[in-house]
């Protein structure tokens, strides 16, 4: 009996909800106002688990996993900045919550939640940002259609050659390491995604268009204002006195102040801020209201 169960299927928390006719994974949980989570780029649903908990007494949290990640299913062309913004408008239609939210984005999720904030003043309440991407003078070299292509078709050839399931969550493990300052449990669902052509490939297209997202909100910032919200800037500090690691933190500084928001640090914390110091994601949060 006990071997039997050892295989039995993951349940997966939520559901998938269609959007924009994409079959998104979409977790909701909790009461009051709403805050949507949204992870860096190549993460899932389940890395905003901790911050998620402290949360859910308090707001309603939508967590959801952009196509191809997660256990989304993909979607028929690359990402683009404007289209992640639509994409939090339109599921949070779905989710039947009309009015304002806040939006707690991670990394390169921080272009996206400033992006919906500026495309979509009136549906946001609020912004975190949390170790959120940074170029202040983005120049993408080539087509972004070249890149994308040379993108998916190194994806294709590694999933043909197996790398997927033989090295995917070794790969995101790997990752977790380099990027946090504390020790984690290896999660349930990591092997259950990571170890899929579909997320890898996904994670090649993001990669691959980073810089052209870049460029879409440098452009976007001077005809598309601001929002009177509250925006909060949480940078990830791990303790060392590094030139890079100060550097880092006044970037982080600047992007605040260029937002007209505040700035507060998560130590000690390496850029997985929501493993390392989900309590410090959750006082941003809660602190805007």
């Amino acid at each position: 009996m006990s071997r039997r169960l050892s295989h039995t299927p993951l349940r997966a928390p939520g559901r998938l909800l269609r959007v924009d006719g994409i079959p998104l994974h979409v977790l909701s949980e909790g009461s009051g106002p709403v805050c949507v989570l949204s992870g860096g780029l190549g993460m899932a649903w389940f890395d905003w688990d901790a911050v998620a908990a402290l949360l859910a007494p308090h707001r309603t949290v939508v967590r959801f996993d952009r196509p191809g990640l997660g256990l989304s299913a993909p979607a028929p062309a690359p990402p683009t900045l404007a289209a992640e913004a639509d994409r939090i408008a339109r599921l949070l239609d779905a989710l039947g919550h009309p009015g304002p939210a806040t939006v707690v984005g991670h990394s390169l999720a921080g272009f996206h939640a400033e992006a919906f904030a500026r495309l979509h003043p009136d549906r946001c309440a609020g912004l975190v940002l949390v170790d959120g991407s940074i170029e202040e003078n983005p120049r993408p070299l080539l087509p972004c259609t070249v890149r994308t292509a040379w993108a998916g078709g190194v994806a294709t050839a590694l999933s043909a050659a197996g790398i997927p399931r033989a090295l995917g969550p070794a790969t995101r493990r790997l990752i977790d390491r380099a990027t946090t300052v504390h020790s984690h449990p290896r999660h349930p669902w990591e092997d259950a995604g990571y170890r899929t052509s579909r997320v890898l490939r996904a994670c090649a297209l993001e990669n691959a268009t980073y810089p052209y997202q870049a460029a879409e909100l440098a452009a976007l910032r001077p005809g598309h204002p601001m929002p009177a919200v509250p925006v909060t800037v949480l940078a990830a500090y791990g303790g060392s006195e590094t030139a890079r690691e100060l550097r880092w933190l006044e970037r982080q500084r600047a992007l605040a102040a260029e937002l007209g928001g505040g700035f507060a640090v998560a130590a000690p914390a390496g850029h997985l801020v929501m493993a390392d110091a989900p309590d410090a994601v959750a006082r941003a949060v809660l602190a805007q209201l």
